[in-house]
């Protein structure tokens, strides 16, 4: 999907970057790699960020108990009813974090999820404190057969937020991640989350301006929501946390994209969590109605 506005100003979003890329519709395969996070098992912290459900926030993941392959199978299966004619996939290890674990395992693991003739790219969610270098050799050496690229949950600039949401790292180790991934010929997504407590749509801009000139190939724009059973739940309920109304958050969005030169691929725009757990706000379970309210707010730019 592009969007054209003010005249000068050209958007691509990561569906159609794909199919201009492969010729197809490429859907994103979920798959559990078994591992944990540094912010959960008592190395940074315990409990794990503010915001991060029980599932590591990973919830479409395939069954973790299921090898690699099976785990391939179950995740085509579950987007089967949406394929029409030729489709290709992203092995996507989404939740925790993917590069935090015993390298061997990880590597095996990573080399699985490539296997397929049809899989045209490996992508791993991870933090920039959990890259060390046998890590960054495994993904390089991984790059030469298949793209990979590597999603870095930054979620803010602010430090205030940072210490807010329990996010265990500095800006200055964000930088570092990005500058070795980059030298190594990787595909680098940065994960920004928008309405965190206490932000201004002026600290929001300063996110993705920072994120857009640390030369990354991809952003994530992610709506705030309150998922049930994490810690942000608690402060929600106690009135320390308020949400966006859906006119809010496309009246920001017409703010942060023209931020974002054309050659950064937008990978998000909003986010959908489970309907099982999501709180708050409810307007974001209908991804349809969000979306076209999204592209009328950008027309209405143009």
């Amino acid at each position: 999907m592009f969007f054209c506005f003010r005249g000068f100003y050209y958007m691509k979003l990561l569906g159609e970057y794909l199919r201009e890329e492969y010729g197809c519709k490429v859907y994103k395969l979920s798959l559990s790699a078994g591992v944990t996070c540094p912010n959960r098992d008592g190395r940074i912290g315990y409990g794990g960020c503010i915001f991060c459900s029980a599932g590591g926030s990973g919830e479409f993941a395939a069954n973790a108990d299921k090898s690699i392959p099976d785990q391939i199978e179950e995740a085509k299966l579950r987007v089967s009813k949406k394929i029409k004619g030729e489709a290709k996939y992203i092995s996507y290890f989404q939740s925790y974090t993917n590069t935090y674990g015993d390298p061997d395992h990880l590597e095996r693991i990573y080399r699985e999820a490539i296997g397929g003739n049809d899989i045209v790219a490996l992508s791993i969610g991870t933090r920039p404190d959990c890259i060390s270098d046998k890590i960054l050799k495994i993904l390089s050496d991984i790059n030469k057969i298949k793209p990979v690229w590597v999603e870095l949950g930054l979620q803010t600039i602010h430090k205030r937020s940072a210490v807010y949401i329990r996010r265990g790292y500095d800006l200055s180790c964000y930088d570092e991640a990005v500058k070795r991934l980059k030298d190594c010929g990787l595909t680098v997504i940065t994960h920004l989350i928008l309405g965190l407590p206490g932000e201004t749509a002026e600290d929001m801009k300063e996110s993705v301006k920072y994120v857009v000139n640390s030369k990354v190939n991809g952003i994530k724009l992610q709506l705030l929501h309150i998922l049930k059973g994490t810690d942000l739940e608690k402060e929600y309920y106690l009135g320390k946390v308020r949400v966006m109304e859906m006119d809010e958050y496309t009246d920001l969005l017409g703010e942060l994209i023209p931020l974002i030169p054309d050659d950064v691929i937008i990978h998000r725009l909003t986010g959908d969590g489970d309907k099982k757990l999501l709180i708050a706000p409810l307007w974001s379970a209908d991804k349809k109605k969000v979306l076209n309210a999204i592209n009328k707010k950008l027309r209405s730019l143009e």
